[in-house]
Formats: structure tokens, sequence, C-alpha cells
């Protein structure tokens, strides 16, 4: 029987090599200015409302439209539907806004594409059981009847920050879109296409199961609005929606998107144009102009990213490269540090109304969603550039260290954009059916900010009481849940070295839980994969077609709990033998997260920036070889305030509901 060493001493030369072939690939991806940027790949909804929102606001193009719909024509499945994700199941609401943008773009109804779509579409209920926000768009076009969509009253947006439903009980996202939703709401505008969509509905409504308690409530208050809409009270109306429209262009970043995200971004400029924003205000022309930057164009025609996320990118590159024992004076390293210090947030934003006393600084994830820093990318830049020590670097830190930790949530875990955004109340209203509403905290924001903060403020009552979340948010089978990627396996690869950097001993329960869950779902080919539909159905939790960035998740964590095992060399092996030529690898499968089980991303730098760091960390940890700066970084966590790890040995009680209070007693 081979064992472990064995298969080590097999693996580690080819490791070696791919993970050269890997770093080169990945240093020849940088831009000139120093910043990476893999695309953000989603699904067809983000380019059927590109034209969607042309067509409304009277811009369309013929030569984008017949591009766009090549793309559109090119993600098709076999039975005429469209996924969410790569072999992910067929998507009502996503066949619908693809079939009418290829109708907007000159497809016949009767060609065999259009026909097998709206077949689907009629079998899976019609536009009748399509989910909100697509019949908002094709009311706009008079496809379907403003009186039979719920109504978002333009008044919310003078209530306080301390009432229930106020624009800032909705997570960034959420309140940025509801916003400008108002505002059309109010206007209820149809601009009719020169067709009509009558192949794609049924005539029937769909069943609907007994609602009691808040969303019976909410059903009551929205007819009650629905009566108030027909005659509002006009002078509040008429200030409602100037405040809106205020609110919106406040909002607006420097390159013409509101967040950086598309959602917002297209409600924003309907609701600026019904306001009365002519398209040459320079508003509306920045606004239009700044999709360019998010267009991409290649043989398969024309598409938009939904959002974009080069500081994100950067930080990952730079640690995988460190990780792989590029030095720190590297150019690749330096360039980039310089750019990611280019980019930090100095200004205010949102989330000043739940921490209006704390100075800005962190990062965001885009190059100009500046009102959004968040704590995910602060944690992550925060790990890459106290490794390089150019200038300007500790204090650009502190800055963030300081506004990371003030981020924390009452109950000591971290959310990506929001402090305490956790009013469920807010998923109840009508019109909150497609995608998450709130930012409460979650592990794989909580593990980031902590493996930051066990670096740069060990023993801090920041990183006790994450420490203390993280332990009591373990799942029963030992795994952690992944908000912002796929799912459990990333989750848990988040955790585990957070809680190791942190002090927690790597043969606490905690860990030994999560290690054995990780060797449960390895794959027999010896890679990690979890499908999307894990978000939906638990069956899915664990399983799924290896790939590239989930094995490298898998493998940080074993790696971190000092696994030496058959797993490990299997894990390793598998990225080895699915190694492109070019360095890099493969990988369809979607594993970033938007909105669990409703918006899925495709990172198409995962595939190579995760790898590269767990065949570095392996490389080390194989050779014993572990740099000096890793080594007095791991003294000073081991050691916070006298020398006493506050957590580690004492976290070994029993069952998990006893470990997360023994692990942290004491603390508050």
């Amino acid at each position: 029987m081979t064992t472990a060493g064995e298969l080590a001493s097999t693996i580690g030369a080819r490791a070696e090599q791919a993970l050269g072939a890997a770093c080169d690939h990945l240093i020849g991806l940088r831009s000139p200015e120093g910043w990476w940027k893999g695309e953000l790949r989603t699904n067809v909804t983000i380019d059927a409302e590109d034209l969607l929102l042309r067509r409304f606001l009277g811009i369309l193009d013929e030569d984008d439209t017949a591009e766009t719909a090549r793309w559109i024509r090119s993600r098709q499945r076999d039975d005429g539907t469209w996924a969410t994700f790569h072999g992910g199941p067929p998507d009502l609401s996503t066949t619908v806004e693809a079939y009418t943008a290829l109708r907007l773009a000159g497809d016949p109804p009767g060609d065999p594409h259009m026909r097998a779509a709206a077949a689907f579409v009629r079998g899976a209920g019609g536009i009748e059981a399509t989910r909100v926000f697509t019949r908002i768009w094709l009311a706009l076009f008079g496809q379907w009847p403003w009186e039979r969509l719920p109504v978002l009253p333009a008044e919310m947006i003078f209530l306080p920050p301390w009432f229930p439903l106020n624009v800032h009980d909705w997570a960034c996202w959420a309140r940025q879109t509801i916003v400008p939703l108002t505002i059309v709401s109010a206007h209820r505008p149809v601009r009719p296409l020169p067709f009509d969509l009558a192949e794609l509905r049924t005539g029937v409504a769909p069943p609907q199961g007994p609602r009691r308690g808040w969303e019976a409530a909410f059903d009551h208050l929205d007819r009650l609005l629905h009566r108030y809409q027909r005659r509002p009270v006009k002078r509040l109306r008429e200030a409602a929606l100037r405040r809106a429209a205020e609110w919106i262009v406040a909002r607006q970043e420097l390159d013409g998107s509101w967040g950086g995200i598309q959602p917002p971004w297209v409600y924003s400029l309907i609701a600026l144009d019904l306001s009365g924003y002519d398209l040459r205000h320079p508003v509306m022309a920045k606004g239009i102009k700044g999709f360019e930057r998010f267009i991409i164009r290649d043989a398969d025609g024309r598409r938009l990213e939904a959002c974009q996320s080069p500081v994100w990118d950067t930080a990952l590159a730079i640690n995988a490269l460190l990780d792989a024992g590029i030095p720190a004076e590297h150019p690749a390293v330096t360039e980039g540090a310089d750019w990611l210090l280019g980019e930090e947030v100095r200004c205010p934003g949102d989330w000043q109304v739940r921490r209006p006393g704390l100075p800005p600084g962190g990062w965001a994830f885009e190059f100009d969603n500046d009102v959004y820093p968040d704590t995910d990318d602060t944690a992550e830049v925060i790990l890459a550039l106290r490794r390089t020590h150019r200038p300007g670097v500790r204090p650009a830190i502190d800055r963030g260290v300081r506004w990371m930790t003030g981020m924390a949530s009452r109950d000591g875990g971290f959310a990506a954009f929001d402090a305490d955004n956790t009013r469920t109340l807010c998923e109840k209203p009508p019109f909150c059916d497609f995608g998450a509403v709130i930012d409460p905290p979650s592990a794989d924001v909580t593990a980031h900010v902590a493996e930051a903060l066990a670096y740069e403020r060990p023993g801090s009552p920041a990183l006790r009481r994450a420490v203390r979340w993280l332990i009591d948010a373990q799942e029963p089978d030992g795994s952690w849940f992944g908000r912002w990627g796929a799912n459990h396996v990333y989750g848990t690869g988040a955790v585990v070295p957070a809680l190791v950097a942190a002090g927690v001993a790597t043969r606490a329960p905690c860990v030994r839980r999560a290690v054995a869950w990780l060797e449960r779902h390895q794959n027999d080919d010896g890679g990690w994969g979890e499908d999307m539909r894990s978000y939906r159905d638990p069956s899915w939790i664990g399983r799924g077609a290896s790939t590239a960035s989930q094995t490298a998740w898998a493998l940080l964590a074993l790696l971190a709990a000092r696994e030496n095992s058959a797993a490990v060399e299997r894990g390793v092996r598998w990225l080895v033998d699915h190694q492109r030529p070019d360095g890099t690898w493969d990988e369809p499968h979607y594993t970033g997260t938007g909105f669990p089980g409703d918006f899925n991303i495709n990172y198409h730098l995962y595939r190579l920036v995760f790898p590269i760091t767990a065949l570095g960390r392996y490389l080390h940890a194989h050779r014993g070889d572990r740099s000096r700066e890793d080594a007095q970084a791991s003294k000073d966590v081991q050691a916070p305030k006298g020398g006493q790890v506050p957590w580690g040995d004492q976290v070994s009680a029993g069952d998990h509901g006893q470990e997360g209070g023994q692990a942290l007693e004491g603390v508050r």
C-alpha cells in the first residue's frame, strides 16, 4: 500500500513544475498599471436587460443588439432553456428575459430555438410564474399590467434609520435597487414593444400556498398601497420622488455606475429618465458611458459583466504569488501593492448610518465603488500589503484595520458591506422574491477578517469575539456555510485557516470535525466540488464535479490543520493532473456566489490564484520551509498580551454547543 510519504515524494516535483507554470501565467495576466482582473461571468439576464434598458431609453444600437443576441443564443441549451449557472437546471425567469431580448433582436417566434424556449416557458407556468423583477421589466413595455405588481411606495425614502423597512434596513445592493424602483413604481411607464409575448402566457395564475404571519400582513399592506397609489397625497409624493432622485444622484460612482453592479445601475438610469433627466445630462451620460468598461466582445458575441473585481483579484494574486515563494521585491508584487494603496477608500458611505463615528478606511471590490467599501476586500488587501513592506503600507493598514474592526456586528461576526444589517422583516414584502436582501454576518467574511486580525491585532477583543462567532457558527456536520462562494467547501476552506491563525489548536474538535467533513466529501478523482444547487437542496452539500478553485479551498483548510494525509496528496495530484499546458485550469463550473441560490458567478481568476496558493503552501509544508515572516507572524499570534493564547488548547469540549463557550470563556 502506498503511504502518504511515498505519494508526496512522487508528486512534489510535479507540483513544483505546476506551480511555476501557474505563476508565470498569472504574472502574464497583470495589467500595465499593476492590477489583475479576471472576467466575472454570470448569466444572460444581464445581457437581456442591457438590451431592454437601451430600448427603454431609446438608444438601442443595431450592431450591439445583433452581437448581444449572438451571445445569448450561444448560451441556450439543447432543451431551449437558459440556466443561471453551468450545468444548472432551467430557469424560468432567465429564459423569459433571454427570449424577450431575442425577439427584440428580430428572432422570429417560429424559429426552432424560439419555439423550444416558449414551450418550456408555458410548461413552467408562463410569464405568470416569473419572479417580480422579470415582470417589472415586462411591465415597462406593456407586457404585464402594473396593477398586478407589488407597490414600492416612494414615501419610504422618508423613513428614519430606526424605523422598520427604512431603506438602510436593506443590504446596500438591495437599497440601491429599491430606491429607484420606488420612482418607477410611482410613474408606471409603458413604452410598447413592436411585438406581443402572447406565446409565453398561460392565462393561469400560479397556485399560491397559504400565507400567514408577516407575509399575510404585507399582502394586506400591498392592497392598501395599491389604493393609495391611485390617489397619493400629491405634495408628499412629489417631495418623495425628488428626495429619491437626489438620493440616487448622490450615490453615483466616479465611473458612472451605482455600486459598480448591474441591477441598481440600470434601474437608476430608468428612474432618473422618468424623473426628467435628459440623456445629455452629465449623470445620465456618465451612467450610459460607464457600461463600456463592463462590456466584453469576443468571437461569441457581446456580453456584460454584472460587476468587476480588480481590488479583490489583485489582493488574491499578490497573496498567491507570495505563497508561491515569489519575493516581495518582484515587480508584480510591488506594483500590485502600490496600485492597491492608491485604491484605499477615504470617503464617507452608507455604512456610516450604522457606524456614524467610525472614520473611513479600507478597500472596495471594484475600480470605483468607493461608496461601498467592504470588510472582505479590506481583510484580503491587508493580508497582502502587510507582506510587501511598501512605503505607505503601515498607515493604510492601520486605517483599514480600524475601519474593518469598527464594522463588527453586535454578535461579533462580520458582514460584507454593513454592520447589523439583520432585520429579516425586509425579506417579507411581496417584491422581495429574488436574491438576498439583507447582509448579515457570514462565516466566510468573518473568517477573512479574523485571519487579518490574527496577524495585525492578535489577542484583540474583536478577534476573540470573531473566533467565538465562527466556532458557534459551525454546522452540525463539521462544515461552515459559504455566503460568497460555493458553498460549504468555500466556507470551511476559509474558516479553518483563520481559526488556526488565531491560535485555535489544530487538534481542537472544531478543526478535526472540519477535516473529517472535507475528507468525507473528497471526490473519487481526488478533487473537491460543490454544486450551486447546494444552496437550495441539502443533498448537494459537498457534492459536485471537481473544480480547481474548490479543490484548492479544501487543501487550504487541510494544510492549515497540518494534515499530512493521502487526502492532501490526492488533492494536489488532481491539481497537477488537470493543469492546462499554459499553466492555468479549465473551470466551466460556477463557484462564486452573488445571491445564494439565485445569482451565481464564475470568477475566471479563481481557477488560478487559489491553486497557486494551495500548491505554494503545500510545497512549503512538504519541504518544511516556513518563511521567517510567517514564523514571526505565527509567534506573534501564539503569544498575545502576556504570552497566553486565549483559546486553542481550551477548545476541546465534546459537543458543538459546549465548544464555543469554552473556547472563549470570559470574552464579552
